[in-house]
Order: structure tokens, then C-alpha cells, then sequence
């Protein structure tokens, strides 16, 4: 079954609408985090994924589950660890009682998929992961098996933990369409969060949109318009990361070792898209693409020795190419 609207305005409208109650849902669990919320819901909109990263106990498991509840979808957590196997992730071929081959689907086949620690478990198996992240299908003994519909991987990152990790290549992070920092909660929210906790009140968290509304809107999110100054300012702040580079600031020739790719243009772009239209804008505006550019760009910048000798962060060198 297929969602229809009778004009795209009609459907930017119950986006932005989908978006509130979304939120509203949502914050009945998760206290504060109103930026990773809102980050994590454009990206699966925009049919993205997202790499959590923060340090143990800030609710990344929690808000994960809390949001493919609200939307109704199928919920697989996987604990990344370091004897994983690629078939532990895509499913296995297994001999049935008529002695035939059958297919056992792993976990991989949801419409989340939460995979926890993911720097914990060895590059096969990070590359499984890879081929389902981009192709939407997984490939066993020869036969493809397409993911359902709509598809969004969820990863955590601990960032203080290294004994034992094998850090995620470049070329898996670029798979990410959004890198969301989790930062420790005010006072005020960790009182709240303490009391929302230690009770035994449950809270009743309803569905309020489907796999077909989010399919649609994801179709939608492509229709959405786009001058093309703005267009023009999400590639130029992505070439403008590139070092010895016509566009490079003399910042990023100076800290920048590898500078993002044209995935992030497309990203930036397709970001600034549904932050827009979440905010009931019928296009994107050079500020959109900026809400949004931390998120694209800070996983795809690497430091070279001077910045980290001089403490300059990935959010140091994006903010001076605004």
C-alpha cells in the first residue's frame, strides 16, 4: 500500500506535521538529546545512516529502540564483538529435513538495524555490514536477498574505549550519510532523566507513522527543490575540504590531511532537504544546508599530526568554512 497526497505541498505539510508528533512521541523516554533526535530522523528520512558516537549510559541503545517503535518498524540489535562472523550478521545457508539448501535471514534483515560497538568487531565483518549499508541487499552463496523497505542502519561508536577496536575504514565511515556526537546530559535533564527511571512507571509509546508513510516521504524528500546558489554552497563547502586543492582554506591546507568526497555534496544536500521540510519549508535555504553540515562533514575530514598536536577538532575547521 502506497501513501498519495494530492500535491507535493500537501506532502511537505505531513512531513513537518509527522515530525512533531515524532518528536513528541519521543520525548516521552528520551529527556533532552533534542538535536541527536532531530539529526537521527532526517537522516532516516532522507534514506540514510547514522553513526552514534558518545561514551557508555547516554541512552543510545534506548533511543534507537524508542524510535522504531513510534515508527512502527521492525527493531534488530546487533552487539558487535570481536568473534563476530559475517553470517552472524546476513544469515546462512542451512540443510532443511528434505536435505536442501534453505535460507536462514540474520538479524540484518529489519527495518532498523542497531549495530552496537560497531568498531569492536574485525573488517570481514565490518564489510558485511558495508554491503547491506549501501547495496540495500545481501549477497549468500551467490544468491542476492533484497532488505525490506525502508532500511536504516544505526550504529554506536565508543570513543574512549580503543583496547581491542579496529577502527571503522574511511571508506565504511563515508557510508554514513550523519556522525551525531551524544554529549552528557545538563543537570536539569539528568534529574529528570533520574526520576523518569527509578519508578516503576511504564510509559505507553504509540505508532504514529508507518513503513509506507516513511517510504513516501523519502521519495519526497528527492522531489523537494533546490536553487541553485544553494545547491552551489553545499558542494563548494564540501570541495572547500579538500587540502592543496583552487577551493581549500588556508586552515584546511594547514590541518587537513584527506578532505570529504562527493558523497558529501549529495548529503548535504539531501540533509538540508528534510531539515526544510520537517521545519514546513518547501525548499532549502543556505542556512538549512549549515544546520546540517556538522553531522555530513565531521567524520570525513581527517587531522593530520599538526591538529592534533594544536587540539584542533573536526568542528574547528568546518565552522571556518561557513
Amino acid at each position: 500500500m502506497s501513501v498519495q497526497f494530492n500535491s507535493d505541498v500537501e506532502a511537505v505539510d505531513a512531513l513537518a506535521s509527522s515530525y512533531k508528533t515524532l518528536k513528541a512521541e519521543i520525548g516521552k523516554v528520551i529527556i533532552g538529546q533534542e538535536d541527536v533526535v532531530r539529526a537521527v530522523i532526517i537522516s532516516l528520512f532522507s534514506n540514510g545512516h547514522s553513526l552514534l558516537v558518545g561514551v557508555p549510559g547516554l541512552a543510545k541503545t534506548l533511543l534507537v529502540s524508542t524510535i522504531s517503535e513510534v515508527l512502527d518498524l521492525s527493531f534488530k540489535r546487533i552487539q558487535f564483538t570481536p568473534d563476530l562472523m559475517p553470517s552472524d550478521i546476513t544469515g546462512s545457508e542451512v540443510l532443511d529435513d528434505a536435505r536442501n539448501f534453505k535460507f536462514n535471514k540474520g538479524p540484518i534483515f529489519a527495518n532498523i538495524v542497531l549495530a552496537d560497538e560497531i568498531n569492536r568487531t574485525p573488517p570481514k565483518t565490518q564489510a558485511a555490514l558495508l554491503e547491506a549499508m549501501q547495496e540495500r541487499s545481501v549477497t549468500v552463496s551467490g544468491d542476492r536477498h533484497m532488505l525490506p523497505k525502508p532500511f536504516f542502519v544505526l550504529a554506536t561508536q565508543n570513543p574512549i574505549e580503543q583496547e581491542g577496536t579496529y577502527p571503522l575504514p574511511e571508506a565504511q565511515l563515508d557510508r554514513f550519510m550523519f556522525n551525531i556526537p551524544l554529549d552528557y546530559p545538563s543537570y536539569d535533564e539528568e534529574i529528570a532523566v533520574v526520576k523518569a527511571t527509578t519508578t516503576n512507571k511504564v510509559t505507553d509509546l504509540k505508532n504514529v507513522v508507518t513503513s509506507e508513510e516513511i517510504v513516501a516521504f523519502q521519495e519526497l524528500i528527492r522531489k523537494i527543490p533546490i536553487a541553485d546558489n544553494v545547491l552551489e554552497y553545499a558542494v563548494n563547502l564540501a570541495t572547500r575540504t579538500r587540502p592543496n586543492t583552487p577551493r581549500a582554506t588556508a586552515e584546511v591546507n594547514n590541518y587537513i590531511s584527506w578532505g570529504a568526497g562527493p558523497r558529501a555534496s549529495q548529503y548535504l544536500v539531501l540533509g538540508a532537504k528534510c531539515h526544510a521540510a520537517i521545519n514546513g519549508k518547501y525548499s532549502p535555504d543556505i542556512e538549512d544546508v549549515q544546520a546540517i553540515a556538522n553531522y555530513v562533514l565531521r567524520h570525513r575530514i581527517v587531522r593530520n599530526y599538526k591538529a592534533e598536536a594544536e587540539g584542533i577538532t573536526e568542528e574547528n575547521v568546518i565552522a571556518g568554512l561557513f
